[in-house]
């Protein structure tokens, strides 16, 4: 069962904007969407469940809307989507987390993506249920069952391989500023036989990003070259005129896309912008999605 999909991520809205907030962004994303030639064709909305990290944050994180209240919201707004949704496993036991996913699929919520501690902790730290270990709880009660996949990172053939192993369905890649996936997924292809479905991470990077760096702080792993590179990228990308920004993307999306598409993946579209919804960002991924989607044979 795969996914199919182009899914636009949505940050639930702190709890002090209110209801009012989460209307406001629906009718944002279908007048983006008409307004750029691309009305009907994003399937899924993808809710991060937030939860508190370094204080360094350049944008500080103040008490959000539970997802599951967001999704209620959403839903009845955005007439045709389905709901996708991250959720932290590692603070709840078994019992609560059963409880939370049997709550989010009854609401509709098609796949779930099991997140573990933040980074300022190790692997394995937490309370509760490891992701690795909800991958295999949880197979019977989420048909659709997500890991974090991070390309630059050390060791990650091996770990995505368990985690497929575990009962992983499809892999979210982290924000992609670039075509590192690429030789990933070719090298995972001959060392493994499984083939998730891949959601391949896009996200708008505006003018505003060169003086807060919200991006190049998401993606930052201090001692890493390649993310280093695309940490420069970002910076590039905020310093560019819109055409050329629209243009350094989609050269970025055909060589990923080119790189992949017939490595034996299942792939979906997950886009993001990360500042909030625009017509700039919705321009540039229907720039994208004329390039390939996946509902192209």
């Amino acid at each position: 069962m795969t996914l199919n999909t182009v899914a636009l991520e949505l940050v639930p809205p702190n709890l002090d904007r209110g209801p009012e907030q989460t209307c406001e962004e629906a009718r944002k994303v279908l007048r983006f969407a008409a307004e750029a030639g691309i009305e009907g064709r994003i399937r899924h909305i993808l809710m991060p469940s937030m939860i508190a990290e370094e204080d360094d944050r350049p944008i500080e994180m103040k008490p959000k809307l539970d997802v599951l209240d967001f999704w209620k919201a959403l839903k009845p707004e955005l007439p045709g989507m389905a709901g996708l949704c991250t959720q932290v496993t590692a603070f709840s036991d078994e019992a609560a987390l059963r409880g939370r996913l049997d709550d989010l699929t009854a609401a509709g919520i098609e796949g779930v993506v099991f997140v573990g501690v933040p980074r300022t902790m190790a692997d394995g730290e937490g309370s509760g249920v490891p992701p690795t270990d909800a991958l295999a709880i949880f197979r019977d009660e989420v048909p659709n069952r997500g890991v974090i996949l991070i390309p630059t990172r050390a060791d990650e053939i091996g770990r995505f391989n368990f985690k497929c192993d575990r009962g992983a369905t499809f892999g979210l890649t982290q924000l992609l500023y670039s075509d590192a996936i690429v030789p990933f997924l070719t090298e995972f292809a001959q060392h493994s036989d499984a083939r998730p479905e891949i959601l391949l991470s896009f996200g708008f990077v505006p003018t505003v990003e060169n003086k807060v760096g919200l991006i190049e702080w998401l993606i930052q792993d201090p001692g890493n070259a390649a993310v280093a590179a695309e940490q420069a990228f970002v910076k590039t990308l905020s310093g560019s005129e819109p055409e050329q920004r629209r243009k350094l993307m989609l050269d970025l999306y055909k060589r990923v896309i080119d790189g992949v598409v017939d490595l034996g993946f299942p792939l979906s579209i997950h886009f993001e912008a990360t500042y909030g919804v625009s017509a700039a960002a919705f321009t540039t991924f229907a720039q994208m999605l004329d390039y390939w989607s996946p509902e192209t044979p």
